[in-house]
């Protein structure tokens, strides 16, 4: 136990680019204690753990799991969190994702596009890292029209699947060490405006949590009101996924400068979370958050149907209405991104060049599979 609890600490320090005597002194030890801990020679004490955990902004059992292959633990972790029933449907569900990834991967090197990793941050706050992820690509304070396409582009594959209700799944991570890549799992049976904000969590976790890949989450974690009760490290992809879809500084400007409201109206509710692209209810979430919305307000609002009012005054849908899909999908189905499709019909040019045919224009349409 002492010598996996060493090589892992060693490679969390690795990680953040620190050497054992910078490491030492951040935490008020010896380079000599650190150097003992890392070979397996000493065993630290429980607030000496706690300690490194937290500077490193990793949960203690993540010096204690022993490493498998990423899919193998993802089954074990999901099927165990559910009902010994559910466990078949859920065991499908995964299988076919880790098919759909197994695939995403095959596409990638017969095109020879393979994604390069975003950076892995550490010991930042999750506004900072929201800020600092914000300008490393260029976004400015202006909303995120497409945060799926961005994630992927990234490094962060998505996967939109239909997962059935046993399953009690919003959104998984699954880093592949081995092939060093990044998958994300977003349950497209949710309403599509809590998609982005699952989509906008799992990237957090991406940006900081790849070792203690795969992370399981369900819908409690993208709501303001449960997340508190769960890990830290969940608190943390909330709030940078809300700072992140939702720059503060852009909303103080709308609200004070083109609104110029002293007390918000629910139409301009519905004109915000169409400008910034999420859900009703995380827009009414994040204005109460920044003291633009009073509580009474928001209980007020929270209550209210936004479909039928957004039609009246905007004339449609911005296609992140609140509603969960009224009727599920009974087959699971897998929604292709645009990026996995583009490498499938490069691809199938490729290998139909090689096999001496001439090539022919992909088949549009969607995918079961």
């Amino acid at each position: 136990m002492d010598k996996l609890l060493g090589t892992r600490l060693k490679r969390a320090r690795e990680e953040v680019n620190l050497s054992q005597g910078a490491f030492a002194k951040s935490l008020g030890l010896s380079s000599e204690y650190i150097s003992l801990l890392e070979s397996g020679k000493r065993t630290p004490s429980f607030e000496t753990l706690l300690k490194v955990a937290g500077f490193l902004n990793k949960n203690v059992s993540y010096f204690f799991e022993d490493r498998r292959p990423a899919f193998d633990s993802l089954f074990d972790r999901a099927v165990g969190e559910n009902r010994v029933e559910a466990d078949e449907r859920v065991r499908k569900d995964l299988l076919k994702f880790r098919a759909t990834c197994e695939r995403y991967l095959e596409l990638e090197e017969t095109t020879g596009r393979r994604l390069a990793l975003a950076p892995q941050y550490a010991r930042i706050s999750p506004e900072r890292l929201a800020e600092e992820e914000r300008r490393r690509l260029g976004l400015g304070n202006e909303p995120i029209r497409d945060v799926m396409g961005l994630c992927e582009v990234n490094g962060c594959r998505i996967i939109r699947q239909t997962l059935s209700d046993e399953a009690r799944i919003a959104g998984l991570f699954v880093y592949d060490e081995e092939h060093k890549a990044a998958f994300a799992l977003v349950n497209a049976n949710e309403p599509p405006g809590l998609q982005t904000l699952i989509a906008a969590h799992l990237y957090g976790h991406y940006l900081m949590d790849r070792a203690d890949s795969p992370i399981i989450d369900n819908s409690d974690v993208v709501v303001d009101e449960y997340v508190s009760l769960y890990p830290p490290r969940e608190q943390f992809a909330q709030t940078f996924a809300s700072r992140f879809l939702v720059p503060p500084d852009k909303l103080r400007e709308l609200v004070e400068k083109d609104l110029r409201a002293k007390s918000l109206g629910f139409d301009d509710v519905l004109f915000l979370k169409r400008y910034f692209g999420v859900s009703t209810r995380a827009m009414l979430r994040t204005l109460r958050g920044k003291g633009f919305l009073p509580e009474a307000k928001f209980e007020e609002f929270f209550k209210r149907n936004p479909e039928d009012r957004e039609q009246e005054v905007f004339g449609g849908l911005s296609g992140q209405e609140e509603r969960r899909s009224r009727t599920l999908f009974r087959k699971s189905k897998t929604i292709l991104s645009d990026r996995f499709r583009l490498l499938a019909a490069e691809a199938a040019v490729t290998e139909k060049a090689r096999a001496g045919s001439p090539p022919s224009p992909p088949a549009s349409g969607g995918s079961d599979e």
